[in-house]
């Protein structure tokens, strides 16, 4: 009876094993920076129940298709590119900035039509 006790925890230990063990693993987005995207996107898009629906699924596509480093990443190369001067037009003309943000946009139409 241990000896089957035994090999069932092998077998459940070895099919977990693949699974991620924590939902920080599986979710590096920080609640934060998930309400923060809702809430612009619903205030851009109405504040109504459904677009909360769809804005929570936007960020849910967006987050399933890029880390959340790299998201950060282009979001800051994307307000950097609004700047004046100098430093907007470094952003505007380096290949690697136009590379981060058109990851982003890929992925904010994707979440687009997914969600909306």
């Amino acid at each position: 009876m241990l000896k089957i006790a035994l090999i069932n925890m092998c077998v459940i230990g070895a099919a977990l094993a693949g699974a991620p063990a924590f939902a920080a693993e599986v979710n590096d987005y920080p609640t934060e920076a998930r309400a923060d995207y809702v809430y612009v996107c619903m205030k851009t898009n109405g504040e109504t129940r459904d677009v909360l629906k769809r804005c929570s699924c936007s960020i849910d596509v967006i987050a399933s298709l890029l880390p959340y480093d790299r998201f950060v990443a282009a979001e800051t190369v994307v307000s950097m590119d609004q700047a004046l001067g100098q430093i907007g037009t470094m952003f505007r003309n380096s290949p690697q900035a136009k590379a981060t943000s058109d990851e982003l946009r890929r992925a904010q139409a994707e979440a687009e039509v997914r969600c909306f």
